[in-house]
């Protein structure tokens, strides 16, 4: 029997089961999907419509931002519908589609988190070459590779995970749609593939973050020589925001798939997922705008021809 028509809807882990904590749930998601929608939209608008953001650094922002709103999207709506109206369920497309978009955003901001990286690297490294390295034409081709990882990762996970036969139920011990809950249901030895795809992404994503770590190792050291102390300032207020970013994401993810399970509860689950799915897309705005007196200035002008 295929999946479809053996399972046609799964239960959602919910935040809450008494109505006075559910509106609260569904206010304070509210709350944190607004913060994310105004920050990034302001960073979206600003880096699109004033000229003197149109370079390498605040282009590949803008796709983080755009990443970001597509993250928090995927998975806060039907949470909030549920508290909202009281129920669990979301159908099996529905399922599957927050798998697919959900594992598109957040691997795409992994890889354009990467790329950022290398930006970084090359501006304060090499910045008599960072205008051949860092093209316009490059800067597309590196931002067009990072959605593309992205959106292959995800169709491959989401098709892998949904071939799968279901057979122990159909409640995810998620707020929303991940692949870890969904291989629990699974009652053949087929998951081992999707397993195996886990691994390989992992391995990947320990590559990119070894390349990181390398750069930066690159970027300290030459910026600890700039003799001017003004000079350091400039070259710590353009990487700390990144590291800030990277750090909370990739702290959050790894616990989240990696602890131990003595120590796994649904609270600790529901929590920790929040901190790596929700929060991220809301914060980064803040993150990146406060020791950014540029992207400061271009919100400031946004807001005021607005009004």
């Amino acid at each position: 029997m295929s999946n479809g028509s053996s399972i046609t809807h799964f239960l959602l882990l919910p935040f809450a089961h008494t109505r006075e904590l559910q509106l609260c749930h569904f206010w304070l998601f509210l709350g944190i999907s607004l913060a994310a929608l105004l920050g990034n939209g302001f960073i979206i608008t600003s880096t699109a419509c004033d000229q003197h953001l149109h370079t390498p650094m605040y282009f590949f922002l803008l796709n983080l931002s755009l990443l970001d709103l597509g993250c928090i999207l995927t998975t806060v709506p039907k949470s909030m519908a549920n508290s909202l109206w009281d129920t669990r369920a979301i159908s099996y497309t529905g399922c599957a589609a927050q798998v697919f978009f959900f594992v598109f955003f957040i691997s795409a901001e992994y890889f354009v988190l990467t790329v950022m990286a290398y930006d970084r690297y090359v501006a304060i490294c090499k910045p008599l070459h960072y205008g051949i390295l860092l093209g316009s034409r490059a800067c597309v081709h590196m931002a067009a590779a990072a959605w593309a990882s992205g959106f292959l990762n995800a169709l491959l996970h989401t098709a892998n995970t949904f071939s799968l036969p279901l057979c122990r139920g159909n409640a995810v011990e998620q707020f929303f749609c991940e692949i870890p809950p969904i291989l629990k249901l699974s009652c053949s030895h087929s998951y081992l593939r999707e397993v195996g795809l886990l691994v390989l992404g992992f391995s990947s994503a320990i590559g990119c973050f070894v390349f990181i770590v390398v750069s930066y190792v690159q970027i300290f050291r030459a910026v600890l020589r700039i003799p001017s102390e003004q000079g350091r300032h400039k070259a710590f207020s353009m990487c700390l925001p990144h590291l800030a970013v990277l750090s909370m994401i990739v702290s959050t993810g790894t616990f989240a798939y990696l602890k131990p399970p003595s120590i796994s509860s649904p609270t600790l689950d529901l929590v920790v997922s929040v901190l790596y799915s929700v929060v991220p897309p809301a914060v980064n705005p803040l993150i990146y705008s406060l020791r950014n007196q540029e992207l400061k200035d271009a919100v400031k002008k946004l807001v005021t021809g607005c009004f």
